[in-house]
């Protein structure tokens, strides 16, 4: 029996809750409701936070992760060692290797992996942005960081055969602590940290 609303304005507000990702009617329900009963100040101050976002957000001429600036806080800190390149899937992956403080070098969001069941191909991934970055020169080790699923691994050796006219650059991958199929944002920030830290060299195999 579908739900039955007392407001069409309420209707609307659930339908859009309802469009986000792992959100259902009933949870979209609860929030809308929530959001009635706060001021109109911390309402308006909620949707002016995601309009801006969504109209305003930048993403890093350098390493594509978002960023408020031309280029992210992380490529501009001169602290932040810039021969080592951290391979990554998505902005989350980016905050959840952060959180591991393990790491210090600089990042590269590919922007999703291969996956030419979902229509998702090479050309559509920040795949020759990456080749560029080695190609200028100063990278000494380029790390794949992505989740150990068959998509992951299958953009793992994609690159790594873009990458093997660069004898001079290591090429490495996590340690194998995550279990196979394990994305990279949902692993716990020691399981992560150890695998960052444990890293092995990358053979394509």
């Amino acid at each position: 029996m579908s739900q039955q609303y007392s407001s069409a304005l309420l209707e609307r507000a659930v339908d859009e809750f309802a469009k986000l990702p792992g959100i259902g009617r009933r949870t979209a329900m609860r929030l809308v409701l929530h959001m009635l009963r706060l001021d109109v100040g911390q309402v308006d101050a909620f949707t002016d936070a995601v309009s801006t976002l969504c109209h305003d957000v930048n993403y890093c001429s350098v390493c594509h992760n978002i960023s408020d600036d031309e280029v992210c806080q992380i490529c501009a800190n001169p602290s932040r060692d810039a021969t080592t390149i951290c391979v990554v899937e998505n902005v989350q992956d980016v905050m959840s290797i952060e959180n591991t403080q393990q790491y210090r070098g600089l990042y590269h969001v590919l922007g999703g992996v291969i996956s030419p069941m979902d229509g998702v191909g090479p050309s559509q991934l920040e795949i020759d942005s990456l080749i560029e970055r080695v190609d200028a020169g100063g990278v000494d080790e380029v790390i794949l960081a992505l989740s150990s699923t068959m998509e992951g691994d299958a953009t793992n050796f994609y690159i790594f055969r873009r990458l093997q006219g660069y004898p001079n650059v290591k090429l490495t991958v996590l340690a194998r602590g995550m279990s196979i199929n394990d994305e990279l944002q949902y692993t716990d920030e020691v399981t992560l940290g150890r695998s960052l830290v444990n890293r092995v060299p990358f053979t394509g195999r």
